[in-house]
């Protein structure tokens, strides 16, 4: 660690707080609208499909932008607090960025009901839309602008590390390939930081191309692109972000689960091999959302298949290695964060199981558009992103140095668990029943069966999703007034991490 002085982790605390509080009067929201659409889906509320397919723009844009901005913020705070000085001011820029991005997208999605859902399939933004076509540009600039922030931390954050470790190679752990120990060790969440964030750098420089092409067709419609490669331009950007979140989380993981076993949990040659290969494999993987594109080259199809088994292996199994080791025999006390970093890890596996299998071709032809997808994601997600962010909120709060004096934590965190799972559960089940997914509802499917089982899955799902709505509520109150009570500039507020 480097010596940082206490003005400096007080403003990078007040900033990672601004985001911590934004974020969590974000996220039910954002949940709120996918229990609307569950409703619709269980025929409990009635909707338009147009209405429908806005909240669905607006629940994953949302989600997925909220989810990494999160985890960039927090990464952000625990190296800037312990391995290489920030700049205030660009973490300030991206969190503004984000909020009128976020703003943006909004405004087009519940007003103009914008409804091309987050991957704006080319070309469908512009033609035979039901919506404004200004909303179509709010939409593209919105997402430009909010990445334009994120991309600049990013490439602050990877420049500030290899600024303070001497260059790239060395922060992504390539000097413990040697035969002999490197001079000077490298923190773990130093190497897992630059094996995320580069994939994202360059998912956010796709992301550009994609969407200044897009920009020059609102603004020139007569121009016409490749929808294969737009396809694959979106798909190389949402599906490395969405990955790059959860490897983001489990850098915190190999920071702050230490703190609670008191054991060292350090880089070595076979973590180091293991991290830099699933950032070759991750750059690959994406090309499993396009098996049902015939004119995709067919080796490409072949590289997503085993790009997708390869990347969900190495730096899956030394991470769950590596808990197992701290956990084992450690007489760990079991408060609310060690809680939410083992079952976070949990949910990574089992959410990424299914996408491995989801990821099969033989298998994927039958569960490519049920539900079986939003069912993996979800679990990645909710289960393993999720309890990840919220493990760091309560060591922000200090929940380390406070164990056990309040009970609505710990309530609140097994009915979310059984809540999620539940809701988690429906989405399997209707993927294994074949029911569709991005339908408004199932009422026009001419087989009766596989309507009525979707409606009464997504019945059950609503009826979970207000139990994990409730068991977050309950963690909210201890979350909101520590945060709050961090956030005052008094001396009595002197403890940073």
């Amino acid at each position: 660690m480097i010596q940082i002085s206490s003005v400096e982790k007080r403003q990078q605390k007040k900033l990672v707080i601004l985001w911590s509080i934004t974020f969590l009067i974000l996220f039910p929201l954002l949940v709120t609208l996918g229990l609307l659409m569950r409703l619709n889906q269980g025929e409990w509320m009635r909707m338009s499909p147009g209405t429908f397919y806005a909240l669905m723009t607006l629940h994953g844009l949302g989600m997925a932008g909220s989810l990494f901005s999160i985890a960039l913020a927090a990464i952000s705070y625990l190296i800037a607090t312990r391995y290489a000085r920030l700049n205030i001011g660009v973490g300030y820029f991206s969190y503004v960025s984000v909020v009128l991005g976020v703003l943006g997208l909004a405004i087009a999605s519940l007003y103009a009901k914008f409804g091309a859902g987050w991957y704006l399939l080319y070309p469908l933004p512009f033609t035979g839309a039901n919506w404004p076509a200004w909303s179509t540009g709010l939409t593209i600039i919105s997402i430009i602008v909010l990445g334009i922030g994120l991309l600049i931390n990013c490439l602050h954050v990877l420049y500030a590390l290899a600024k303070e470790y001497g260059g790239i190679t060395r922060i992504a752990g390539w000097q413990y390939f040697k035969k002999d120990p490197p001079e000077k060790e490298l923190p773990s969440v130093v190497m897992i930081s630059t094996i995320s964030l580069v994939p994202a750098v360059l998912a956010f420089l796709a992301a550009s191309v994609m969407l200044i092409m897009y920009l020059l067709k609102y603004f020139e419609p007569s121009l016409a692109f490749d929808p294969l490669l737009l396809k694959n331009l979106t798909f190389f950007f949402g599906h490395t972000l969405v990955n790059v979140t959860m490897y983001i989380g489990v850098g915190w993981l190999y920071t702050l689960l230490p703190e609670f076993t008191h054991r060292d949990w350090k880089i070595t040659k076979v973590t180091a091999i293991a991290w830099n290969a699933t950032f070759f494999f991750i750059l690959f993987a994406y090309f499993h959302h396009l098996y049902m594109d015939f004119v995709q080259p067919l080796p490409l199809q072949y590289a997503g298949q085993l790009a997708s088994y390869f990347s969900a292996i190495p730096a899956t199994a030394v991470t769950m290695f590596g808990v197992i080791v701290q956990l084992y025999h450690s007489k760990i006390k079991w408060t609310i964060v060690p809680l939410m970093f083992l079952l976070g890890t949990a949910g990574w596996a089992i959410g990424g199981f299914a996408a491995v299998v989801d990821s099969t071709i033989s298998i994927n032809k039958v569960l490519h558009n049920t539900l079986w997808v939003p069912a993996h994601f979800h679990t990645y997600m909710l289960m393993g992103i999720l309890l990840f962010i919220l493990a760091f909120f309560y060591y922000l709060v200090g929940a380390k140095e406070d164990p056990g004096k309040d009970q609505k934590p710990k309530l609140g965190f097994w009915l979310f668990v059984i809540g999620s799972y539940s809701f988690l559960l429906m989405f399997y089940l209707g993927g294994l029943n074949s029911v569709p997914r991005r339908y408004s509802d199932y009422g026009g499917i001419p087989l009766k069966n596989v309507h009525e089982t979707g409606a009464h899955l997504a019945q059950a799902a609503s009826v979970s999703i207000c139990l994990l709505l409730l068991g977050l509520m309950l963690m909210y109150v201890t979350l909101f007034t520590k945060l709050l009570r961090s956030s005052r500039p008094a001396a009595q507020n002197e403890t940073v991490l």
